[in-house]
């Protein structure tokens, strides 16, 4: 029987049944939807349930409707929250890089939260459903760049999980497009060749960076929240003679993003012998 790494590097692609435990996925998904309650009590005055789906949802959209700067910021910070970044440095998950071959695990960039949903898109972007792409375009990492992806809900195709050409990874870099978000793939892909995926909580799916995927067509009122985790190989010889490139860049703004902030009467409230009552 074929190994894990042999059938990683054969096919480009494992889908792990029942891989996480639902718990470390629940917690991750819960601190997300608290740090965008709080936003959105604070732009829309509604106090959402988060364990009602639908209503916290719809609250989602009413957010992104009438404060889309906020919105946007505010899914930057999920990005940042700490049990994202427990999960994606755990041994659970540099064990597993490690039994598909990754020998030197280091992230190729910042762990990242989706949620995506065509009420959560302006002026017809498409950044809520990526077209077909290879993920070593935009890292440009180790040959073996391995990226982990996985939804926080129950996720098939009217969800919009993803769709993979096995085999693909084998292929080489091919011609994108490089407007928008992600360049899509613009040599001619087969629909039959792209393989449907479903998820329940606590699957998960790692693949090979240059593996040709796409979303699928989440057709649902629901939000698709889901996780990927990029890493890098540092043994890989041409990962080490191009000098450990990095091609993501993150880099302070250059100027304050609120201007006249902060006073010194409010520092002074914030470093007071007596901490502040917390906002409620």
């Amino acid at each position: 029987m074929a190994t894990l790494a042999e059938q990683f590097r054969q096919e480009g692609f494992l889908l792990l049944r029942n891989f996480l435990d639902k718990s470390v996925v629940e917690n991750i998904y819960r601190e997300a939807r608290e740090i965008f309650a709080v936003q959105i009590k604070r732009v829309t005055g509604r106090v959402v349930d988060i364990d009602n789906r639908d209503e916290f949802e719809s609250a989602m959209f009413e957010f992104f409707e009438k404060d889309f700067p906020a919105f946007r910021n505010t899914g930057v910070t999920v990005q940042h929250s700490l049990s994202l970044h427990r999960f994606a440095v755990s041994e659970k998950i540099s064990d597993l890089l490690k039994e598909v071959g990754i020998e030197q695990p280091v992230i190729g960039a910042r762990p990242a939260m989706q949620f995506n949903s065509r009420f959560l898109s302006k002026d017809g972007s498409k950044h809520w459903k990526l077209d077909a792409h290879q993920d070593w375009r935009t890292g440009q990492g180790s040959l073996d760049s391995t990226v982990i992806w996985f939804p926080m809900v129950d996720a098939g195709a009217d969800l919009g999980a993803l769709q993979v050409i096995p085999r693909s990874h084998k292929t080489g870099l091919l011609e994108s497009s490089t407007s928008g978000y992600q360049g899509g793939i613009t040599a001619d892909l087969k629909d039959e060749d792209f393989v449907q995926t479903e998820f329940q909580v606590g699957d998960l799916l790692i693949f090979s960076a240059f593996l040709v995927h796409q979303s699928g067509n989440n057709i649902t009122r629901n939000i698709r929240w889901s996780v990927q985790l990029r890493f890098n190989n540092l043994a890989e010889p041409t990962f080490i003679e191009r000098g450990y490139p990095m091609a993501y860049i993150y880099k302070p703004e250059a100027e304050l993003v609120t201007p006249n902030f902060p006073s010194v009467e409010q520092l002074e409230t914030v470093f007071a012998s007596s901490p502040a009552p917390a906002v409620q």
